[in-house]
């Protein structure tokens, strides 16, 4: 008996040490078509994991089932059995889709053996707290979700699909700042949105989470011939795209696609004749044909400096473009800068 006790003591350290050991020796989770299995981890769901472990703040831009919120979860139950007063968030964009990783927690949990499973105090569709104060709950995403919660981890699933996602996090940012940690996970959709953003700035250090990036290709199982499937599954090879090769130029509903964007990017980009103005923010391409007839159309900011007025001067018979402004300027004197183009430009055609 005494060296069972030893053996199980051993073993329970070494699960408090390496979420690894913990995950792969003791974790079972529901495969859709296996069922109730042992989670053996692929070695880049490892090495994801040592990187959770070792970095408060985890960006991943991923391929569709890579069984990452798996991952997450798995490591949620760990922080929460071997730590005392751990309070884990699970934030979607739909609470049913939160709790998906609730429920993925607990059905660990309900799997463990005896001697490594902590009691539970509360155990319901929305959370599990454990005997000695860790918990996960789930919720959607809104403003409010994390302002009142001391969270020691967030966990935000498909990030770029959740439209007030910035507002949370702005909010979850005064308790994360006391020593917390954040996962935020999800493929791509679009760009300019804030989990674009967040991972730009990442990938250039201009904040605190480190980048992951998992295309389908990290996947032992996944070959060519299974990429190429997906074009057919999914019947639009952008929408494939976006849930496999992790590509933001290639995601979202978007009316001009980035790749044409570039190609008039790379095709027609010249280099204005001369910037004018006291801003330099006028750029003249050609000078005025007093033959020719021109149209100024312009986009008026409010004024106040956070925003920008902008025309474009276009030639009406080849629908060329001749001149642009781009400033921060007030409204009377961006009136009279128009037209003033406008007036330069043949009396052309002041469009507001």
């Amino acid at each position: 008996m005494s060296d069972l006790k030893k053996v199980i003591r051993q073993e329970y350290l070494r699960c408090a040490k390496d979420p690894v050991h913990f995950m792969r020796k003791y974790c079972y989770i529901q495969h859709p078509q296996r069922g109730r299995i042992q989670f053996n981890l692929f070695p880049f769901q490892e090495k994801v994991l040592k990187l959770f472990q070792n970095h408060d703040y985890t960006t991943i831009l991923k391929s569709r089932q890579l069984g990452i919120s798996t991952l997450a979860a798995g490591y949620s139950l760990w922080l929460m059995t071997f730590h005392k007063d751990r309070n884990v968030l699970a934030l979607a964009t739909t609470q049913a889709t939160a709790r998906n990783l609730v429920t993925k927690v607990q059905f660990m949990w309900e799997n463990l053996p005896s001697w490594l499973q902590v009691e539970s105090a509360e155990n319901n569709k929305l959370s599990l707290r454990l005997a000695n104060g860790s918990k996960i709950q789930a919720k959607s995403s809104n403003a409010d979700a994390a302002r009142s919660e001391a969270v020691s981890l967030l966990i935000v699933d498909e990030a770029a699909f959740i439209d007030n996602i910035a507002e949370t996090w702005a909010s979850a940012q005064q308790t994360l700042a006391t020593g917390g940690g954040a996962i935020v996970l999800s493929t791509p959709y679009g760009t300019g949105n804030w989990f674009h953003q967040t991972w730009v700035k990442a990938e250039s250090g201009e904040n605190d989470f480190l980048p992951i990036r998992l295309p389908w290709d990290v996947h032992p199982e996944r070959d060519q011939v299974w990429r190429d499937r997906q074009d057919e599954l999914l019947g639009d090879p952008r929408l494939a795209a976006q849930e496999c090769d992790c590509d933001f130029s290639t995601s979202g509903d978007i009316v001009f696609y980035n790749e044409y964007l570039e190609y008039y990017e790379k095709t027609y980009i010249k280099t204005p004749l001369e910037k004018r103005g006291t801003d330099q923010n006028l750029w003249v391409w050609e000078s005025p044909d007093y033959s020719r007839d021109y149209m100024v159309v312009a986009d008026v900011a409010r004024g106040d400096g956070k925003d920008y007025s902008t025309c474009h001067v276009i030639d009406i018979e080849n629908n060329v473009q001749v001149a642009e402004y781009k400033g921060q300027i007030g409204t009377k004197e961006y009136g009279h800068l128009l037209v003033g183009i406008a007036s330069e430009y043949n009396e052309a055609l002041l469009v507001i």
